[in-house]
């Protein structure tokens, strides 16, 4: 079975932030990752993280502001400023934190914002980006998100994703392979992950509907993540689901999962 990784942005949300980290360690997860560290001290989270013996192997870009309704700014060519100022910030914290690689978030081009220019603002801040994150050895990952969460999300399809992957040409830059926003864009997401093996550098999880955890809706996860075992992946598998009730009470999916490891 993959090694499972717990997002701490979104499990066990019922405790502060920085107890999250004991909470996922009690309940068997040996690695996390999470959206933003940059309101804590690196100091803080490499704290939590040495305490609990977790590594982290994932956390995003800065995305502008969050509460205001940014969900990244890589995109908006009016932004690119502080889309650089970002890649620096994120280039203090990986480092620091152990953290392998970062994701960056498109984000939603504002109206006035042609297609086209979002595309080659896009397409110029993945090339900075990987290349300043190529010099603290950390990977930059892109992330195809569906646009029935989130309208107006500018990268949301694997094809889209690996295109523009190309045109920025940069073996520091990979795809982050989101099954969730692949299933309600696309389907077909074993063949897709086969495919698309080589230039997977990260694989998060949540069911659909409801961007619950696996077993609560159409995706077959058992299967998946034999099939996710059998073409080579070996990176992390990121729980990054809304839980349907308190975290523990839904982990369920996890001890399937380890109990079928221990018998394979």
């Amino acid at each position: 079975m993959p090694q499972f990784s717990a997002n701490l942005s979104m499990l066990f949300t019922e405790l502060p932030f920085l107890e999250r980290f004991d909470a996922a360690a009690v309940t068997g997860f040996t690695a996390v990752e999470f959206m933003f560290p940059y309101e804590y001290k690196a100091s803080e989270l490499l704290a939590a993280l040495e305490r609990n013996k977790l590594a982290l192997v994932l956390h995003n870009l800065p995305a502008g502001d969050w509460s205001a309704g940014d969900r990244g700014i890589a995109c908006q060519p009016s932004r690119i400023a502080e889309f650089r100022n970002g890649v620096s910030l994120a280039c203090e914290y990986a480092p620091a934190l152990g953290a392998p690689r970062v994701n960056c978030l498109a984000g939603i081009p504002s109206p006035s914002t042609s297609a086209e220019s979002a595309h080659s603002t896009l397409v110029d801040n993945l090339r900075f980006a990987a290349e300043e994150l190529s010099k603290v050895d950390v990977e930059l990952v892109i992330e195809p998100v569906n646009t029935r969460d989130i309208p107006g999300f500018f990268v949301n399809t694997t094809t889209q994703a690996i295109a523009i992957m190309d045109e920025v040409g940069s073996d520091n830059l990979k795809l982050q392979f989101d099954i969730y926003h692949t299933q309600v864009m696309e389907g077909d997401l074993a063949n897709k992950l086969s495919a698309l093996l080589p230039r997977i550098g990260h694989i998060q999880i949540a069911d659909n509907p409801g961007r619950n955890e696996p077993g609560t809706g159409e995706i077959n996860y058992p299967f998946l993540f034999r099939h996710i075992d059998a073409i080579g992946y070996r990176g992390h598998v990121g729980a990054e689901y809304k839980p349907a009730g308190d975290t523990p009470a839904g982990l369920g999916w996890l001890e399937q999962a380890q109990d079928l490891a221990a018998t394979a």
